[in-house]
This record gives structure tokens, sequence and C-alpha cells, in this order.
């Protein structure tokens, strides 16, 4: 832009300077917001700027869908929703498909699985060795030995639980009968 444009910023108490023959702007200047109308002025020196202030777009204020209207939050869907129901339709096609005894991609590493399980039960019964069935074979000649440390903590949560359902079985016991019996 020319010198000759300083008259119109000065208009719109815009401070400028010239330099090396071209207008320049001094400081920032705010000069819409959003939903304000444009005025000719600020239209004209958007223009001269070549800055395009406008987009265009709907705001959805209601959904309409087979009689039924909704709100537009029921459109804002995250990624986290759509994987989760996406997995939970690959369970139950597996489901399906293994109870069904058809195979699909989401059914076979299932079918895999409870076939491994079936091999490592005849070869337990039938005391055959192989390496993938060592670890299960000694876990059931000696469970205790994979015991891991907060079992000992539990088990003395479980005695005192123990007691207290016996001395309240005790107190119930006692109210039942209410000092008579059938047979008095």
């Amino acid at each position: 832009m020319g010198p000759e444009k300083t008259n119109f910023f000065q208009a719109l108490n815009i401070s400028t300077k010239i330099a090396k023959g071209a207008i320049e702007i001094v400081s920032n200047v705010h000069l819409l917001s959003i939903g304000d109308k444009v005025g000719a002025s600020e239209a004209t020196l958007l223009q001269m700027l070549g800055v395009k202030p406008f987009s265009y777009g709907l705001i959805v204020e209601n959904i309409y869908d087979n009689g039924a209207v909704f709100s537009p939050e029921i459109l804002d869907i995250t990624d986290d929703q759509l994987i989760a129901k996406f997995q939970l339709g690959i369970a139950n096609v597996a489901a399906v498909s293994l109870d069904i005894g058809y195979c699909t991609q989401a059914s076979v590493p299932h079918s895999i699985i409870n076939g491994f399980k079936n091999v490592v039960a005849v070869a337990v019964e039938a005391e055959i060795d192989f390496p993938q069935a060592d670890a299960i074979k000694a876990y059931l000649a000696d469970p205790s030995a994979f015991a891991v440390e907060a079992a000992p903590a539990a088990a003395g949560v479980e005695e005192t639980k123990e007691e207290e359902a016996a001395e309240e079985s005790e107190a119930e016991e006692s109210d039942d009968d209410m000092g008579f019996s059938l047979f008095d």
C-alpha cells in the first residue's frame, strides 16, 4: 500500500507510520469480534489487507431423525467411545462365531487358545511332557510355590471375616428359636 492511504487508517483510529514508501501499522488493532457485523469501512480495510474474515457453516440446533428430535450434543462422540463400541462388536462376533463353530478372524485366537487348553489337559492326564505344559504341571503339582506375598495378609483378613461370620451366625441361631422348640 502506498502512502496515499494514510487518511483511511486515520479515519479508523489506527496509528500508522510510513517506512520505505509503505504504510506500517504501529500496533496490533482488534478490528472485529465473532458475531460482529462487518461495516463498509472494516470490509474495505480487510480487502485492502487481503484478509477474508468470513467463514460459512451450519450451527446445528436440533437433529430430527425418524420422528425424534435430539440435541446436537448427541453428535459429540469421542474416539474412545468409538473404539469401545467397535471392540464390543468384535467381541460379540467372536462369541457368536465360537458358539456356532464358524471360523472368523475374530474367533481364531480364541479357538487356538481353547485348543491349547485341551492339549494341555490331555498332556496333564496322560503325563506327556512338552515345554509349554511344564509350567502348568508345576503349578498343579505345588500351587503354594506360586503364592504371592500378599496372600498371607489376605489370609489374616479372611480369618477375621470367618470369625465375624461365626459370631453373627451364633447370634442369629439364638434369635431364631426365641426359646421355643418345635416339639415343646
